[in-house]
């Protein structure tokens, strides 16, 4: 009897202990329902893409396959699937200065209306001349070149007249279109020298806005299709390298970065290796900005140009010089002109309070012509120079 009661004991035992563990199993979620068939896909039948049908005829959403994880050092880690941005399609550069023209002539056209106001008048004596001489110098066109304008106003209008207002802006047009140099090569050098790209060497004092001309430049040359290379040789500015590396991943242009601190030269030397090795069209290097004054900083300058020459010539050494600066700019100029051998003027913030005449007195200043000018802060603000256009905004039309 004892046996029995035992026995029976075990049993209710038995089954309390299988009935919790079962309870249990269904709260983990560790009993699975049975596995539903699944039809051939496109069969009859079938759930479709990323579905399935069970017996009951019920389409049951099979989720998609996230990252992939892991465990590293015991720490759970989840890989992120990466995407690229999309890569930009820059705006063609023919034609950017007459599509600003608007822009350029609500700040420009001071000057020129004053100028066609004091020409129109009925009587031109010399108190009128003084007038005009200092509306150029004030709009920094330079002494040596406002005379010479004038001198040639002068004669113009003592020789044919300037009766209407009609006139007073044709000679003025005229005039101020030889001033500024029609015939000036403002081409950039793009062509490749047997397996070398073309080289630009940008460089300027801080705060023109060298990096950011250095982006709006890759994007002028992109839209013509040239295949660029950017070098980030400002290895002093924390974020000029970041800065850079934002405006080439936009147009799908690679850039070039050192070590932060490292030897401008050396990443000069790298950038310029890169574009050969890759067949580029164009290097691009951003230096960083230098007050012209600092002896040490002009001639670590001269050093990045001799380095680059042992891989590839130089086609062009651009200028950047801040607009408002006005007649400031000029000492800047003439100083990096003499370490570097300047090809081009890069003029910035034109469209804002910088005064249009800057342009004749850095030409006359330097012997080189200005080939860009930045009209506003959108990325396609950049836009070759082009003096008709320029002029056309000086007059307001």
């Amino acid at each position: 009897m004892e046996y029995v009661v035992i026995a029976l004991v075990i049993v209710i035992l038995a089954v309390v202990i299988l009935g919790l563990l079962a309870v249990g199993r269904r709260s983990r979620g560790v009993d699975l329902p049975p596995t539903p068939r699944t039809p051939p896909e496109g069969g009859a039948g079938g759930g479709g893409p990323g579905g399935e049908r069970d017996d009951s005829g019920t389409i049951t959403t099979v989720p998609r396959p996230g990252p992939p994880t892991g465990t590293v050092g015991g720490d759970e880690l989840e890989v992120a699937e990466t995407v690229a941005p999309p890569v930009e399609r820059p705006a063609p550069a023919q034609g950017r200065l007459i599509r600003l023209r608007a822009r350029l002539a609500r700040s420009q056209s001071t000057l020129g209306k004053g100028l066609l106001s004091l020409l129109s008048r009925d009587r031109i004596d010399e108190d009128t001349w003084e007038e005009i001489e200092s509306a150029l110098i004030t709009a920094d066109v330079g002494v040596g070149p406002t005379q010479e304008l004038v001198e040639r106003l002068r004669t113009r209008v003592r020789v044919e007249g300037a009766a209407t207002a009609d006139h007073a802006r044709e000679i003025l047009r005229e005039e101020l279109l030889t001033l500024v140099g029609p015939d000036l090569d403002r081409t950039l050098d793009t062509a490749r020298r047997e397996t070398n790209p073309a080289v630009f060497l940008v460089v300027g004092v801080n705060g023109t806005g060298k990096t950011t001309t250095v982006g709006k430049l890759a994007r002028v040359l992109v839209a013509e299709d040239k295949d660029v290379v950017l070098g980030a040789a400002d290895t002093f500015r924390a974020a000029a390298a970041d800065q850079l590396a934002t405006w080439g991943d936009r147009v799908g242009v690679p850039t070039v970065r050192g070590p932060e601190a490292g030897d401008p030269a050396s990443v000069a030397f790298d950038t310029v290796k890169a574009g050969v090795e890759q067949e580029a069209d164009v290097v691009i290097i951003d230096t960083a900005g230098r007050l012209h004054t600092k002896t040490g900083l002009m001639d670590e300058l001269g050093k990045v140009k001799r380095v680059i020459e042992k891989q590839a010539p130089v086609s062009e050494v651009l200028l950047v010089i801040d607009a408002t600066t006005g007649q400031n700019g000029l000492t800047q100029a003439r100083v990096f002109s003499e370490v570097v051998d300047v090809t081009g003027i890069v003029l910035t913030k034109l469209d804002s309070t910088a005064k249009g005449g800057i342009i004749v007195a850095v030409q006359r200043a330097l012997g080189v012509p200005v080939k860009l000018v930045g009209l506003g802060e959108g990325p396609d603000d950049l836009a070759p120079f082009e003096p008709a256009a320029f002029v056309d905004a000086l007059l307001g039309e």
